[in-house]
């Protein structure tokens, strides 16, 4: 998810915005969850701390739902975007979801589309072409634009396919 948080503040500054992103890293162990941020503006952004409110939550790893507190800070007109194919009921979130609008919460099959376009299970370039579909604060032309500066050459179009995939199954619904 950095290089995700990355590649949406390169797509949100090729669109004329303020955007800046970066990591937040625990002293937990090797493989724990990291979190990420984006801040996206339409002035110049001089705040330097963790998002503590977001206006969107993207969940790629839907098995730390109820490990994490994720949800947190993220009010029910924010949007929320979670990787996988199971229902809100199967993942425990049936009553949660329920106070968001239904066009701001949103399941994608990004670990899916990844395997297909791509070859590995790196879901972070479809997770953006969701985002783009869901929230309309970056057009998809941009996030595919960010997608290829990050990974020139067939890697950069297998992943910007995997994008546009996610950006269609969710306009077409």
């Amino acid at each position: 998810m950095v290089s995700a948080a990355e590649m949406l503040s390169v797509a949100a500054f090729i669109e004329g915005d303020h955007a800046q992103a970066f990591p937040s890293f625990g002293s937990e162990r090797m493989g724990a969850p990291v979190v990420a941020f984006c801040r996206i503006d339409d002035k110049e952004i001089r705040l330097r701390e963790p998002v503590m409110s977001p206006d969107a939550l993207i969940v790629q790893d839907s098995t730390l739902l109820h490990q994490v507190d994720l949800f947190s800070g993220l009010d029910t007109r924010g949007y929320l975007l979670i990787n996988t194919r199971r229902s809100y009921q199967d993942l425990g979130l049936g009553d949660y979801v329920t106070r968001f609008p239904p066009h701001h919460i949103c399941t994608v099959a990004a670990t899916e589309w990844a395997r297909e376009f791509v070859g590995r299970p790196f879901p972070n370039a479809a997770l953006l072409g969701a985002f783009a579909a869901v929230t309309y604060r970056v057009k998809l032309e941009s996030v595919e634009a960010a997608i290829r500066r990050r990974f020139p050459g067939k890697l950069g179009e297998d992943n910007a396919a995997a994008a546009a995939k996610a950006y269609d199954s969710i306009r077409t619904n």
